[in-house]
């Protein structure tokens, strides 16, 4: 049986189950062959077979980043998709190879950028991610980053801004610090009680 006729859709099943068992299965086997059979699908004609397709890749990419970094070109194209499914799948992969991926996401960083500061809620999640783990990579890249990184958190909503500050924080260091500690505080009559508890231990931690 082929990879490709393991996923849900030709299975007949509109749960997300057969995707979630085979990436185990892929990424337990390393079956780097099956993966790639799996990735050269994310432009089939049918939107269903990509979709599908593109979550098996990233719920591989969630234990074994590394089997799925060779496609981080394709994720990257994902991006400029018509197909808002595709767009926040994409980068959901990319946020799960940004640490191994870093110089080659940075090629393209302008357009996930863009992607980030026009996304639906669940792209802007994962973009966060993928941002500062790509600043995390190189000082220059912090350099760029940060300022959009802290933007987001400016006009986030007050129940996101805790799970963003701690998605930012292995972009911090001695040079934007204390505006990341300034943006934060500036947020923190928002928060309530459970929200900012969960600001202040990272902030301890961060400290």
């Amino acid at each position: 049986m082929s990879v490709l006729d393991q996923i849900a859709y030709f299975r007949n099943r509109r749960d997300e189950v057969p995707n979630q068992e085979l990436a185990r299965q892929l990424a337990k086997t390393k079956n780097h062959k099956g993966i790639q059979e799996i990735a050269e699908n994310l432009g089939h004609k049918n939107k269903s077979v990509r979709s599908d397709c593109l979550k098996v890749l990233y719920e591989i990419g969630y234990p074994a980043p590394e089997l799925i970094a060779d496609y981080c070109s394709d994720f990257l194209a994902l991006l400029k998709s018509k197909d808002n499914r595709m767009v926040w799948g994409g980068m959901i992969a990319l946020a799960t190879i940004a640490d191994l991926r870093a110089k080659e996401i940075w090629t393209r960083i302008d357009d996930v950028i863009a992607t980030v500061e026009n996304g639906t809620l669940i792209t802007v999640v994962w973009g966060v991610k993928t941002l500062a783990r790509v600043a995390a990579a190189d000082k220059c890249y912090r350099k760029k980053i940060s300022p959009i990184l802290f933007a987001q958190i400016r006009k986030s909503l007050a129940r996101d801004v805790p799970l963003q500050a701690e998605s930012m924080v292995v972009a911090i260091d001695d040079n934007n610090r204390q505006e990341f500690l300034a943006v934060l505080a500036s947020r923190q009559k928002e928060l309530t009680t459970a929200q900012a508890a969960r600001l202040k231990k990272l902030l301890k931690n961060l400290s």
